[in-house]
C-alpha cells in the first residue's frame, strides 16, 4: 500500500501547505501520510501547523502524527520553564535561540521581547497555548509500524528490541543508531538528523531535509521498500 512521509516541519506552515499540495497532485494521492514530528520551533508559525494537522485529523484524514523532541520540549517547558534537557549537547533552555522555543511562543501570540523576566513570558504561554494543543502533543503516538517500515522521530538504538525502545532514543537518538548498517527487519523511516534533501540509505530513510533552517519540505513517497521524493516536477526516485 502507498504510504506518504513529512519529515521535520518546525513551524513553516507555507511550506507545509506546499508538501501537501506536492501529495494532492501525486497519483496515489489520498493514501495515508506519516507525520515524523517535530512541528514547532525555529519556523515563523508553528500553532498554524498544529492546528492545520489537528483539522486534517479530525476531518477524518489518514494521517499519523508522531511526537518529536521540540514538541516534547514545548510540553515539559510548559511545566518548568528552566527545564533543559540532558539530550541537548549543551545547556540550553527551551527558549534560547539554537532551540527555537521562543519562536513557537511568539506564533501564540506570546511576547517574547530581550529582556523579559523569564517567569513573566512563561505566565503568558500557560494562558496563550490551548489545553486542546498540548492535549494533542501528550497524546501523540512515538512510533508507527507498517509490514514494510518503522516510523519513527530519531531512530532506534540497535540491539534493543522494538517493544523495549525508549523514549528518548526515539525523540533524540542519532549515534549509534545513524552509525549502525545492520538489517532493522523492515526499512526505518525517520527525521531529527537534518540534511540537505532527503536521504535514502541501505536500512533506513532519512527524511528531515532540513525546513528548519530555510531548506524545501520535500514529502516523500514508499511503495514498499522503493523510496521517492514530490517535488514542483513530481516524483523523483531516492
Amino acid at each position: 500500500m502507498p504510504i506518504f512521509v513529512i519529515g521535520d516541519i518546525h513551524g513553516q506552515i507555507d511550506r507545509l501547505h506546499e508538501a501537501l499540495e506536492y501529495i494532492a497532485n501525486d497519483a496515489h494521492a489520498g493514501a495515508p501520510i506519516v507525520f515524523l514530528g517535530d512541528y514547532v520551533d525555529r519556523g515563523p508559525d508553528s500553532r498554524a501547523v498544529i492546528e492545520l494537522l489537528m483539522q486534517g485529523q479530525a476531518e477524518g484524514r489518514p494521517w499519523t502524527c508522531l511526537m518529536g523532541n521540540h514538541d516534547r520540549f514545548l510540553l515539559r517547558y510548559l511545566g518548568n520553564p528552566r527545564y533543559m534537557d540532558p539530550n541537548v549537547s549543551r545547556p540550553l533552555l527551551w527558549t534560547d535561540p539554537p532551540l527555537g522555543g521562543a519562536r513557537t511562543l511568539a506564533s501564540y501570540g506570546v511576547d517574547v521581547s530581550e529582556g523579559r523576566d523569564l517567569h513573566d513570558i512563561h505566565a503568558d504561554a500557560l494562558e496563550a497555548v490551548p489545553q486542546a494543543h498540548r492535549d494533542w502533543i501528550a497524546n501523540l503516538p512515538r512510533l508507527h509500524e507498517t509490514e514494510e517500515h518503522i516510523f519513527v522521530h530519531a531512530g532506534l538504538r540497535p540491539g534493543v528490541l522494538l517493544n523495549y525502545q525508549k523514549e528518548d532514543d526515539l525523540v533524540w537518538i542519532r549515534a549509534p543508531f545513524l552509525d549502525w548498517q545492520g538489517d532493522w527487519g523492515r526499512l526505518v523511516v525517520h527525521g531529527h538528523t537534518a540534511l540537505d534533501a532527503p536521504q535514502l540509505y541501505s536500512n533506513r530513510l532519512n527524511m528531515d531535509g532540513g525546513a528548519g533552517y530555510g531548506r524545501p519540505l520535500r514529502p516523500g513517497l514508499l511503495l514498499g521498500r522503493e523510496a521517492f521524493v514530490l517535488g514542483p516536477g513530481g516524483r523523483v526516485r531516492l
